[in-house]
């Protein structure tokens, strides 16, 4: 569930706030009859996406990396169109139906390839979502799919809140420097993108000059930089917004408008209350689509380091493990190293109400030798999250461990050093 909150909302945030903006922006300097242009851009981005997801992901007609390199050329030239055109024709005195109308456009257009560009791919993550065979009526599907939905939840509300205060801040210049900035700098991310095929000399990009590690250096460095600072331009569009949401709060604390009466000056500090409850929605969808991307992140892709071996005696060909300290319920990992140098390990775990052990090596045949580690009583798949049942650990199939045989002799679990030694082609 975590990993598809913090998954959508990193892939869609600077999305949702650029095409809020342009949205917001088109209302004040243009006026309400030309959003349905804006509208028919964002309309147009949701429908292709959609079907791009579902052609992506049902066909092999779809390469992401020609596509989104296509894409950077779009976005950039629409950022350059919308912010020329809003400085051209933006200005009081200089409207003019030609400017507005093309204004309009390039901001529908951006908006259009922004979504075209990050929605596909979170459309499509219920594609990927791992059931371990359970199929879509089980809670492996339906835990993924709240987290996938609580983030677009989370990013609507931002949305709508984020058009509010841009639309109803009185310092009008504001909501259009913040989009002008944020806009600006993560067209520089796409165009850091934009070299990433030239740079790895991709074989389908029909590029005219042959790249060249020397005297091509700064688009080496152009790419690299994209590439370790990418949450740079997703945090920098953050404090914009974080920005605009104070100055919006700051100008709705007291009232500062002219009134005549006790009734207007009522109405008008109902008004600000009605404001500042906005400014606080927006810092509230704000601060949990930040905390998703940092906090929840970094707790959902922790490093799960596994348990230590245990100790065991070794009898000629066979290996001994007590029964008495691995009866406790809890998940037991040994370790034995092969003639070739291989370290195999292997799970014990007793199964609740019964005399029997759950046992197989520390691997399976969809995650490989990633590991299962032990959590509130839980057995859990190192790689893909996946919560075992203790009482299936030893039956071959999905991703319970790789079965391992055992006897029990003398109060010991007996393991054949042979078996172990044919299971060291999982750990090599």
């Amino acid at each position: 569930m975590l990993k598809y909150i913090w998954m959508v909302i990193q892939d869609l945030f600077v999305t949702v706030t650029l095409v809020s903006l342009i949205h917001a922006e088109i209302r004040i300097r243009f006026g309400k009859n030309c959003l349905r242009i804006s509208r028919a851009g964002i309309l147009t981005g949701v429908v292709s996406s959609v079907i791009l997801a579902v052609v992506k992901n049902t066909t092999n007609k779809i390469i992401s990396s020609r596509w989104n390199h296509r894409i950077y050329i779009v976005i950039l030239l629409f950022t350059l169109a919308f912010l020329i055109f809003r400085m051209v024709f933006g200005r009081s005195g200089r409207e003019s139906e030609a400017g507005k109308v093309l204004t309009c456009i390039a901001g529908a257009g951006l908006s259009a390839a922004w979504i075209f560009y990050s929605l596909p791919g979170s459309i499509a993550y219920p594609f990927t979502f791992n059931t371990m065979g359970n199929g879509y009526w089980s809670w492996y599907f339906f835990s993924r799919l709240i987290g996938w939905l609580l983030a677009f939840l989370v990013l609507a509300l931002y949305a709508a809140l984020l058009y509010r205060c841009a639309c109803g801040i009185r310092k009008k210049t504001l909501p259009s420097a913040v989009l002008f900035l944020s806009a600006a700098a993560n067209a520089l991310y796409c165009l850091c993108r934009f070299f990433v095929p030239w740079v790895n000399r991709a074989k389908w990009l029909d590029w005219p000059v042959p790249f060249d590690r020397d005297r091509h250096a700064w688009a080496s460095a152009l790419v690299r930089f994209g590439s370790d600072y990418a949450m740079l331009f997703i945090w920098i569009t953050a404090v914009l917004v974080l920005l605009l949401l104070a100055a919006f709060f700051a100008e709705n604390t007291h009232v500062t408008q002219p009134y005549d009466n006790p009734a207007q000056h009522r109405k008008l500090r109902a008004g600000n209350r009605t404001r500042r409850r906005q400014a606080v929605g927006l810092l509230l969808t704000l601060a949990l689509s930040v905390v998703s991307m940092s906090v929840v992140k970094a707790y959902d892709t922790r490093e799960v380091v596994l348990s230590e071996p245990e100790t065991y005696t070794v009898e000629e060909d066979r290996i001994l493990v007590p029964m008495d300290p691995v009866s406790d319920g809890h998940l037991h990992r040994f370790e034995f190293r092969t003639k070739n140098d291989i370290n195999v390990r292997w799970i014990i775990v007793k199964k609740p109400g019964s005399a029997s052990f759950g046992v197989g090596l520390d691997a399976c045949e969809v995650c490989g030798n990633a590991g299962y580690y032990e959590n509130n009583g839980r057995v859990i798949c190192k790689r893909c999250d996946v919560v075992m049942n203790i009482n299936t650990i030893g039956f071959k199939g999905g991703c319970n461990p790789i079965p391992l045989s055992y006897e029990v002799e003398g109060g010991n679990l007996v393991f054949a050093i042979e078996d172990l030694e044919a299971g060291e082609k999982e750990f090599r």
